[in-house]
């Protein structure tokens, strides 16, 4: 039986979990405004890995200069995608700026639309049922 990773798991650095944080405030702030469910789910992404505050003020102060970090890993690549979908449906919309970046990750790390579009699929199914 696999083993199930998680996300504290595989990000085993500070370095990754910085540029996965710096991947989620990216498309948090993709429309423009971040909502409350959002910001919650930032500080509970942040507080899981180990992120002070600080460290995430100082990623959110640098956004206009910042882009996706892609992962080298398969697995880290996954359990990112889909933690980024799960940021996108956080505030019960999929904005077209997310999904843009979210598309734009996913093409850079080999991932379909298609595939993309099943993960959003399945998460917002899920959480709509919960």
């Amino acid at each position: 039986m696999q083993e199930r990773q998680t996300l504290e798991h595989v990000l085993d650095t500070q370095e990754k979990k910085l540029a996965f944080y710096q991947n989620l405030i990216l498309l948090a702030a993709a429309d423009g405004k971040l909502d409350g469910k959002e910001s919650n789910f930032l500080l509970t992404i942040g507080n899981k890995l180990g992120i002070s505050a600080e460290e995430g003020i100082r990623i959110a102060e640098n956004l206009n200069q910042l882009t996706f970090v892609i992962p080298q890993e398969g697995l880290q690549k996954t359990l990112e995608l889909q933690t980024l979908v799960l940021m996108m449906a956080e505030d019960g919309q999929i904005h077209d700026r997310e999904y843009a970046l979210c598309q734009r990750y996913a093409r850079r790390i080999g991932y379909s639309q298609e595939l993309l579009d099943e993960l959003i699929k399945q998460f917002t199914t899920n959480a709509s049922s919960s």
